[in-house]
């Protein structure tokens, strides 16, 4: 398609019954993954999406005891590895396509996929997010029968599909007319050489091309066609200081052109054509392919008026295909208030949980932070100024890992990577799932993968193929990694059911729960001499059901403990029952609640052992 003009929403539209949204995307488990380090759609030995195993693939699965670090043997290989990292790797949607039931058995109900948009031909944009063609699949990925195929066999096993998309920016389809190329934003604008060829070079004339038509191929410049227009661009230059503003709005994202959104504050939002234009080609998106919702990337970067009027744009268009519930979840870095306060101006659904989150969920379980930090991230009341306790379980979608890692800076790393995190991952995966917020799988985290590379904190060593190729995980080339059998997968799926089944796990408020060893002197567990060994327990409530969940921070050891719960809900004699345990021979197990006088009032308690780094739910 060349044109925007050419959408024909009418025969879109033309006997189609659209998946409707999901009543509450709390209730849901995402799963993101980077598509070309996916599947390719070749591996041998792995499970169907019908459950059958699959043969006649050329990848078979990988064997830890011979596999590690076969890509890495002698140094011209290890050189090999690092590079192809940094380029396409092969995952394609044919490959996800016959994935789905993989996901599907982890217990995921929604897929976060990366932008399948094409992309400059001229740089290894592997990630996606370097758009030239904004209304075509990249032929690397496939085609958009392919993607309209992996969506409908999403939804055909229970699963929506979220799209990541891209705002702020396009690919780098054009060049500056200054020496070192990339000029830093200084306030005013810079003179452009060209829209690039195929090649980078600039060798197109920076003009209007519907006003003055040029023959320009479908690899050359930006399209579609209303794109290739000098005023849809702000050319002035990459960002240095990404906290100073206006710099980080008008700024050039690296290389990656920044699009002129318009001007005025978020009340009186004037859109320029450009803006108007992606919001016509995101829901080109939605009627072609029945995608449920839109992570919108770097929305930081855009005004509020313009984040506000695409919110608005898409929402009521969703309604009218019957979306009622259509899912907007930005990446607003930048902390916490500055989220809140992005999502309270534009109508977001939610944010990404990639600052303090990330940070305070991994520290929680490594035992380095102590535990009320993390589970006071969703303690809003302060934000939304009430005195009482706001909770915020559908606003923030909450990572252990994810493909960027900017809240780790230099040192990006998975959670595998260092201390203990191999034998922890599980009470990880737990605490994620099973506290506030939209949890979100990293793609790889449930087979434990580590991110290492050689130290230097590049970006490829967290984004490892699962699908083996030429950077495998753990060092490795040409082995698969879709593992069912694994302790990690299993464990994984058995909370995930039963997340599904409990609505107090999904829905109920939560509590960080006192813990003592004596039943008698009760305190928060806290980290001493840097480290916390420790039970750490809360609660999820839901009018007058109560579950009590307990993670071990201690890697080596069982740890036992006396825990609060609801006096209120428990009098004295009242049983809890294990429901689940990484010891499954505790599972059916019944405590019994103890009541007595406290300090200030009637307290209760029961006493609870977790297994060494394992988790624990009673009801």
């Amino acid at each position: 398609m060349e044109r925007i003009s050419d959408i024909d929403f009418a025969t879109l539209f033309a006997g189609k019954r659209f998946q409707p949204s999901p009543l509450a995307w709390e209730d849901q488990v995402l799963y993101f993954l980077l598509l070309d380090r996916f599947s390719d759609d070749k591996e041998d030995g792995y499970k169907g999406n019908d459950g059958e195993l699959v043969s006649g693939g050329h990848t078979p699965p990988y064997n830890q005891a011979i596999d590690n670090g076969n890509a890495v043997a002698a140094s011209s290989d290890a050189a090999a590895w690092r590079e192809a990292g940094g380029k396409w790797c092969g995952g394609n949607l044919q490959g996800l396509t016959s994935k789905i039931g993989y996901l599907k058995r982890m217990g995921v109900t929604a897929l976060w996929l990366s932008p399948i948009f094409k992309q400059v031909s001229f740089q290894p944009t592997y990630h996606g997010y370097g758009i030239q063609d904004f209304l075509s699949v990249d032929p690397h990925f496939g085609t958009m029968a392919d993607l309209r195929e992996m969506v409908q066999t999403a939804h055909d096993n229970g699963i929506y599909v979220i799209l990541d998309i891209i705002l702020n920016h396009s690919g780098n389809v054009f060049s500056y007319a200054v020496e070192n190329g990339e000029p830093p934003w200084r306030g005013g604008t810079y003179p452009v050489a060209g829209f690039n060829d195929m090649h980078g070079a600039p060798s197109l004339p920076f003009q209007n091309y519907l006003q003055n038509p040029l023959p320009v191929g479908r690899d050359d410049a930006i399209w579609p066609e209303e794109f290739q227009n000098p005023a849809c661009f702000t050319q002035k230059g990459r960002i240095r200081s990404w906290d100073y503003d206006p710099e980080f709005r008008e700024g050039d994202f690296f290389d990656l052109k920044d699009v002129n959104h318009g001007y005025g504050n978020a009340d009186n939002y004037s859109p320029s054509q450009a803006l108007i234009n992606l919001c016509e080609v995101y829901k080109f998106w939605i009627a072609n392919t029945d995608i449920d919702g839109y992570r919108i990337d770097t929305v930081k970067h855009m005004d509020i008026g313009a984040t506000r009027f695409f919110v608005s744009a898409i929402k009521e268009f969703a309604q009218t295909i019957g979306k009622e519930n259509f899912f907007l979840v930005g990446e607003i870095t930048g902390g916490r208030e500055r989220a809140f306060k992005t999502m309270d101006a534009t109508g977001l659904d939610a944010a990404l949980g990639i600052d303090d989150v990330q940070l305070k969920l991994e520290g929680l379980i490594k035992g380095e932070t102590n535990p009320e930090e993390y589970f006071n991230l969703f303690r809003n009341s302060l934000l939304v100024r009430k005195e009482s306790h706001v909770w915020f379980k559908n606003k923030v979608v909450t990572m252990l890992n994810d493909h960027d890692q900017v809240c780790k800076g230099e040192n990006k790393a998975r959670f595998c990577a260092t201390g203990d995190g191999d034998k922890l991952a599980l009470c990880a995966l737990a605490l994620n799932a099973m506290t506030l917020g939209i949890p979100c799988i990293y793609y790889g985290t449930e087979q434990r993968f580590d991110g290492q590379g050689n130290g230097n904190g590049a970006d490829r060593y967290i984004r490892e193929s699962m699908f083996g190729g030429s950077f495998g995980a753990f060092r490795s080339k040409d082995r698969h990694f879709f593992n069912e059998n694994g302790e990690l997968f299993r464990e994984l799926a058995e909370i995930l059911r039963l997340r599904d089944k409990k609505i107090v796990l999904r829905r109920g408020r939560q509590y960080l729960r006192e813990i003592s060893g004596d039943g008698v002197n009760f305190g928060l567990p806290r980290t001493m001499g840097g480290r916390m060994l420790s039970l750490v327990a809360w609660s999820r409530i839901l009018d007058k059901s109560e579950m009590l969940l307990a993670i071990n921070t201690g890697p080596d050891n069982a740890r036992k403990a006396w825990v609060l719960v609801d006096a209120g809900l428990h009098p004295a004699g009242s049983r809890f029952k294990c429901v689940y345990s990484t010891n499954h021979a505790d599972e059916g197990a019944l405590v019994l609640s103890v009541q007595r006088k406290g300090a200030v009032g009637d307290i209760a308690a029961i006493e609870l052992e977790v297994p060494a780094a394992g988790f624990v739910v009673l009801e």
